[in-house]
């Protein structure tokens, strides 16, 4: 269990946590939510004793083990599954020692726990977790120097999901993932096998992964169980219990003040006005959570354009000489709300840019109106602002003849306040940094909007209100993002890029998930109508059924005579290196010969059962 007990921490005089507890069971999962800038990240931080606590304290299990993604992996020459594989830092320890080791009882020992923690397997589940996060095989075997950054993260993540630690933190860890991986880790985790607390403002994560919420809040920490959407209706119901009672408070308060001022200096009610006021001092407080309103976003409407806004016909696209999409027919009006689907590296990107104009196609033909205006917002945006220079900075350059009010007041619209408008970017929190650079993307009210993962950095009620904004807008949204939530309330129409081409995808986004969710598994036939078997081709089952589970009490048996035989002394003498891999090799097969086995035993019952 994880015990957090009455914890204190401020930083520079602000804090954080005044008498915060919670008490997370084993095998948990947990999303944290907050406002941005409430202290969730430094809540890891401190349960990581990276640092110390000005009072209470976080308990832990002995030699629990806690993991998560402080940074990504250096760009160096090792291969991507070499990396991932070197997470496991007991298992790489255990195979270095096995290398080296001389004396046959520690050599034994070091064997026998080589094969509890499964380490032959090491390779292919390693392999899958690379897989399941976008990497293909030939790119598991490229060293970590040649992928960006954002990818080397993602290598980070598979890392630490294959160390398996006892408590996995992770913090936004959908950031640096498309929509295949975000749904991915969804279904991985839910699995995990270990407690996960993790910091997420992806609803849809928060919704299937896991199974409580703790949430902080003016300084305290509550823990609610259920998936987010339970947690949000509990806490509304709370909210509004708090606001009716705390009116009932205000009342009687006024009303007993009203008795004082009229009173208190009439010598007949001196004492009376007196007993009021003691009742007043007495009365606690009733607050409801130091919220700020949902601050929305107020994108500028376009005038309306004859339809289509864009249309393409037979177009390509690319870089250089590499054609990355063609045989593009589409059509864009300026009432599309589009979501481009499909796994990174397969062109959304691209399309996107043709679209922005900062592609120019290679072929084919693409019409746009003659007027129109398109805005663009891609992560790597935020990135670009100036960080020693102010939003107000910024928007000047865009806008340099209007007032400081009316700058101030387009900021405003995006809920950047009057003292961040003069705060040097460099100092602003990822949130609003993100909020300056869509106001940028469309101060010019365009008639096409292309966002690409527009939320990363935003928090569930900035997400809310960027919904409302984009429900509203009278302009084209071209989106692309990993949020299913945003996607399913933004988007009325799906393109699936794939394979070098665009299509409309003729599902809906439930579909799509469960699609990626199972297209790495075996094709399932349809079962027929059951028919009435023979009673000798039921027979015929029952023997299939008892030959199937002789076949797994067989290998079972080899399996526990080839553990004893390496778990022996004796096998790791000076002398038996060459044996002793031969029957390390014969362990890994049986184990393998094991689970093919017990799959067909099941498949056997299974048709036996249904044969009744």
């Amino acid at each position: 269990m994880l015990s957090i007990r009455d914890i204190r921490y401020s930083i520079e005089g602000r804090p954080l946590f005044e008498g915060a507890s919670a008490n997370i069971p084993e095998g948990h999962k947990v999303g944290l939510v907050g406002r941005n800038g409430t202290g969730k990240t430094t809540l890891f931080k401190l349960i990581r004793e990276e640092l110390v606590l000005e009072g209470g304290d976080i308990r832990l299990p002995s030699r629990a083990r806690i993991g998560g993604v402080a940074q990504e992996v250096p760009a160096n020459e090792v291969s991507l599954l070499n990396t991932v594989l070197a997470a496991d830092t007991e298992r790489a320890e255990l195979l270095a020692e096995a290398e080296t080791a001389t004396d046959a009882t520690r050599i034994a020992e070091v064997q026998t726990r080589l094969a509890d923690i499964d380490a032959w397997s090491a390779e292919g589940r390693a392999s899958a977790i690379l897989k399941g996060l976008g990497f293909t095989q030939e790119e598991q075997a490229m060293p970590c120097s040649d992928f960006s950054g954002g990818w080397r993260m993602r290598v980070a993540l598979a890392g630490v999901l294959f160390a398996a630690p006892d408590l996995l933190l992770l913090d936004e860890p959908t950031n640096y993932l498309d929509l295949e991986g975000a749904l991915w880790l969804e279904s991985y985790l839910a699995k995990y096998p270990h407690t996960v607390i993790i910091i997420s403002h992806d609803r849809g994560l928060l919704n299937r992964a896991v199974g409580a919420i703790l949430h902080l809040e003016d300084r305290k920490l509550t823990l609610y169980q259920g998936d987010y959407d339970t947690f949000a209706e509990t806490r509304a119901a709370r909210l509004a219990a708090a606001e009716a009672e705390a009116k009932k408070q205000e009342a009687r308060r006024a009303h007993l003040q009203s008795f004082v001022d009229r009173f208190r200096y009439k010598a007949s009610k001196a004492v009376q006005a007196q007993s009021r006021l003691k009742m007043i001092a007495k009365m606690k407080p009733i607050t409801t959570p130091a919220e700020a309103a949902l601050r929305r976003f107020s994108f500028p409407s376009p005038e309306e354009l004859s339809p289509p806004i864009v249309a393409m016909e037979s177009a390509s696209v690319g870089y250089g000489d590499l054609v990355v999409l063609s045989k593009l027919t589409l059509r864009i009006d300026q009432d599309d709300r589009i979501a481009l689907l499909g796994r990174n590296g397969e062109g959304k990107s691209t399309l996107s840019k043709l679209l922005a104009g900062k592609l120019v196609a290679m072929g084919g033909r693409v019409t746009t109106s003659s007027k129109l205006r398109v805005g663009y917002f891609a992560q790597h945006q935020v990135d670009e602002l100036f960080v020693d220079e102010t939003p107000i900075d910024h928007i000047r350059l865009l806008r340099p003849t209007e007032t400081p009010a009316k700058l101030r007041a387009r900021l405003g619209g995006f809920g950047i306040g009057a003292e961040q408008a003069e705060t040097l970017v460099g100092r602003l929190s990822g949130g609003q940094k993100a909020r300056l650079s869509l106001m940028l993307a469309t101060i010019d009210a365009p008639h096409l909007l292309i966002l690409d993962e527009p939320t990363n950095h935003l928090d569930m009620e900035s997400r809310e209100g960027l919904v409302e904004a984009l429900t509203a807008y009278t302009g084209a949204v071209i989106l692309v993002s990993h949020d299913m939530h945003l996607l399913s309330l933004v988007a009325d129409r799906l393109w699936l890029v794939s394979g070098g081409r665009v299509a409309p995808y003729e599902g809906d986004l439930e579909s799509y998930r469960k699609m990626l969710l199972t297209r790495d598994a075996p094709a399932q036939k349809v079962k027929p109508a059951p028919k009435a078997i023979s009673r000798d081709d039921r027979l015929a089952l029952k023997s299939e059924v008892k030959k199937c589970e002789a076949r797994v009490e067989k290998l079972n048996d080899m399996r526990d005579k080839l553990a004893k035989k390496l778990a022996d002394p004796e096998m790791y003498e000076p002398g038996m290196a060459n044996q002793a891999a031969t029957w390390q090799k014969k362990y890994a097969e049986v184990m393998g010969g094991l689970e093919r086995a017990e799959a067909m035993w099941m498949a056997a019952a299974e048709k036996l059962e249904a044969a009744g």
